[in-house]
């Protein structure tokens, strides 16, 4: 059995001694401890808050803008009017990456508001690989486009910009709609209500 005479908390001392050491320990210095002690356990909680604040504010910063921007209208109540999605990137993976994420925010929103009008307008180097010359190179791509047109999503290109590389709106394939310029396309769609999302 255990020696109850002996302080489990000091080894070796015994609880008659702990005690009378305890008795001499004059009450304010033992109060100055409980204070101590309470205010490094709130401050222990309030760094473990500010964490907690941080981790979930870089959780909302690692997304995408285009993300952020899609759970916003999705967390609204009344649908806008419409919804124009712009990519302008490099001719690398950013056109098949970039439709694929429209396909993605295409069914968010529209399983939310199904009657939205959604249009897409490149007019970056990613649109070169939309000519009818690269139909078999980016063939995926060109499958997403013909899919979006087929569901009433419109498809723009700028021939402002294929003209710099010589390149006519005959060179795209009927299924692509090409405007005069990307960025005067895109101010339409905003004036008539359209909520621009730039695909990163």
């Amino acid at each position: 059995m255990a020696d109850l005479t002996v302080n489990p908390f000091i080894p070796g001392v015994s609880f008659e001694i702990y005690c009378m050491i305890y008795r001499q320990i004059p009450r304010k210095i033992i109060e100055g401890i409980v204070i101590v002690l309470k205010s490094l356990i709130i401050k222990h909680f309030i760094s473990l808050a500010i964490v907690f604040s941080a981790l979930s504010s870089a959780a909302v910063h690692a997304l995408d803008e285009d993300q952020q921007k899609v759970a916003y209208l999705l967390a609204r109540d009344k649908a806008p009017d419409g919804v124009v999605f712009e990519l302008i990137g490099d001719e690398d993976d950013y056109l098949l990456n970039a439709l694929e994420k429209v396909k993605t925010y295409k069914e968010q929103l529209q399983k939310k508001f199904p009657d939205l009008d959604i249009a897409v307008v490149s007019h970056g180097a990613e649109q070169f690989n939309l000519t009818k010359n690269n139909q078999s190179t980016a063939k995926e791509a060109h499958s997403h486009v013909q899919q979006l047109v087929a569901s009433d999503v419109p498809v723009h290109v700028c021939e402002t910009h294929a003209s710099w590389r010589d390149v006519t709106a005959e060179d795209f394939p009927d299924y692509i709609t090409v405007s005069t310029t990307g960025p005067a396309q895109i101010n339409q769609y905003q004036e008539l209500g359209y909520i621009l999302v730039v695909i990163e």
